[in-house]
């Protein structure tokens, strides 16, 4: 065997050997390169599904965010109505006149007496407008006497030291009573669904 047949032996050798290594390594890039491609797909459908998961929790804040916007501005536009009712109500009281008028103070009055005991000195306050009506309906009861003006829509304040004993039985005290104990049933009726 000549020098130029090993030479030439371990040249081919060599080049099959690198030839080699270079397949090697090209499988080996397409691996890293496969796997690479692999892991940004995985990372963007990680990204897109967490970019969804985003938009679907902002959509239902704001979803529930107009809800109750909504439910708030119902709320307001109903305590509005309620409010106009209830100042409708106290105008009608205050312009009642007539025999109405007599009647109710009557009732009220009578309805306070029996807090009262026979003999005491009773004082009556009152619209000033109602002085000469609520005089004319004392007249009827011994110890009473109109003693003064009370800031009201109508009715009586009723009140005597012996007894240490003051009634509000005027408009104003029976429509809070009567609103507050219906608000519920005048609320349902305004407002039905």
């Amino acid at each position: 065997m000549s020098l130029d047949t090993v030479v030439e032996d371990i040249r081919e050798e060599a080049h099959a050997r690198a030839e080699n290594i270079r397949a090697e390594g090209e499988t080996r890039a397409e691996e890293i390169e496969s796997a690479a491609q692999e892991d940004a797909e995985e990372i963007v459908a990680d990204a897109e599904a967490d970019v969804e998961r985003e938009i679907e929790q902002l959509r239902e804040q704001r979803l529930s965010s107009a809800k109750l916007e909504a439910k708030q501005k119902r709320l307001e536009a109903r305590r509005d109505v309620l409010g106009e009712v209830h100042d409708q109500v106290e105008s009608e009281l205050a312009a009642l006149e007539g025999d109405a008028r007599e009647e109710l103070t009557r009732e009220l009055l009578e309805a306070a007496t029996v807090e009262f005991d026979e003999g005491d000195d009773v004082n009556v306050y009152g619209r000033s407008d109602d002085e000469a009506l609520i005089d004319s309906i004392l007249e009827g009861y011994d110890g009473y006497e109109y003693a003064g003006e009370y800031d009201c829509l109508g009715g009586v304040v009723v009140e005597s030291e012996q007894s240490r004993v003051r009634v509000n039985n005027t408009f104003d005290s029976v429509l809070e009573d009567v609103w507050e104990d219906n608000l519920r049933d005048i609320s349902n009726r305004l407002f039905e669904q």
